[in-house]
């Protein structure tokens, strides 16, 4: 009986041992889930306080800019008053009201095309495969896109993709450009895709198959910006199929046709600031016709269909 007893006190004391670490490890369990719990909630408001952060960034990001523009159209028209008062007084001559009050008028437009017009990019990804002196000259043909957008009433939002600070292109711009980096235009080392969605962007080159009909206030436009002596064929076309946006040419077979010449040369390559020319223009006068004829070199070998010349066909 004494032996029974004591099995019966074993068993007792056993099942109480497994009910405490039963109750133990729930206990554990339940801390354990609290804990998890915690962590996630704590990573939620990590992310939702980094949300909104981001937001009120952004928010005061878009502000200062409002604020910016409205203190430099305040100063603009402060400005313009004080030519009128000097004009009506006699204290200042015809020719300083005229050059001062353009400049201002020119920094005004530069700064609203930033926000409404339409957005054009040089892509500068090519440099390293030019030389020297082809560097150079993109350097003066870029001077020369950037001088031509400050004339015209509705100027383009220009943007220089890929320009790194220690590349050769942009000592050679700070070189020989005055006031290069005072230019109104936005100049990156990021490439177009890291600025725009790829579905908004056309790249003109002039080995696509389509030609580009007409200019859509939705879309940025891109221009290769190579200058390539030894004539390397198909390398915008190339670097657009790198980052697969779509492509488009000027409408040159469209509305033109080759010149006999002595030379016989005809070429369709056209420099970055002749094309930004072509863009300008026919967004300003709506014809495709009118602006190749203005600004597409004669000694390129084609010439505008139904002009004087005895036409070639375009190939």
């Amino acid at each position: 009986r004494d032996v029974e007893d004591e099995a019966t006190r074993q068993e007792e004391k056993r099942k109480t041992s497994e009910k405490k670490k039963l109750k133990e490890q729930l206990f554990s369990n339940s801390v354990s889930d609290i804990f998890t719990h915690v962590r996630i909630i704590a990573v939620l408001t990590v992310i939702c306080l980094f949300n909104e952060q981001r937001n009120v960034l952004r928010k005061q990001r878009h502000w200062e800019k409002q604020v910016a523009a409205k203190k430099s159209r305040r100063k603009e028209e402060k400005l313009r008053r004080k030519m009128n008062r000097e004009l009506e007084s006699g204290t200042g001559t015809e020719h300083q009201f005229t050059k001062r009050v353009m400049k201002a008028i020119t920094k005004e437009r530069l700064a609203e095309a930033r926000s409404t017009g339409l957005k054009l990019c040089v892509d500068l990804s090519m440099t390293d495969c030019m030389s020297d002196k082809e560097i150079s000259r993109l350097a003066g043909q870029l001077r020369r896109l950037y001088g031509l957008n400050k004339k015209v009433t509705r100027p383009f939002h220009l943007f220089l993709t890929d320009l790194r600070e220690d590349s050769r292109l942009y000592r050679e711009c700070v070189r020989m450009n005055d006031g290069f980096l005072n230019y109104t235009m936005d100049i990156t080392d990021e490439s177009c895709l890291d600025l725009f969605p790829p579905e908004s962007v056309i790249y003109l080159t002039p080995d696509a198959e389509e030609a580009l009909e007409s200019v859509d206030a939705d879309k940025v436009y891109v221009l290769g910006g190579l200058v390539d002596e030894s004539i390397q064929k198909k390398l915008s076309l190339s670097r657009a199929g790198e980052l697969s946006v779509h492509t488009a040419r000027l409408p040159i077979d469209e509305y033109m046709v080759k010149k006999d010449n002595v030379k016989n040369f005809h070429s369709k390559i056209l420099a970055v600031n002749q094309v930004f020319d072509i863009l300008l223009t026919f967004c300003d006068t709506g014809s495709w016709k009118e602006a190749l004829q203005m600004w597409f070199s004669p000694g390129k070998g084609y010439v505008v269909a139904g002009g004087d010349s005895p036409p070639l066909p375009a190939t």
